[in-house]
């Protein structure tokens, strides 16, 4: 299950956030959300969990949960459109 974590600091690694949601279960993948210019990373990012059954309590263990100072917003993550599908 992938999922969709925002508001997080933007002092936050892969792998502080990778131990985060490992807590509720197997982490598959983590992957901070970076501006293309200057590398920082941009406040969200998005994690996939092994299953539903985890991802599931990833979502209720962070969403609205404060983490160093920061409300985080953590939802099931939207399919990714392709690019340039709004383009003629």
């Amino acid at each position: 299950m992938k999922l969709f974590i925002g508001n997080l600091p933007y002092i936050i690694t892969e792998s502080d956030l990778s131990q985060l949601c490992s807590g509720f279960g197997e982490v598959v993948s983590a992957k901070l959300v970076r501006d293309p210019f200057s590398g920082q990373p941009k406040g969200f990012a998005f994690v996939e969990m092994l299953n539903r059954s985890m991802g599931h309590k990833v979502m209720e263990g962070l969403n609205g949960k404060e983490y160093k100072h920061r409300e985080l917003v953590c939802s099931e993550a939207k399919p990714q459109k392709k690019r340039g599908q709004n383009r003629r």
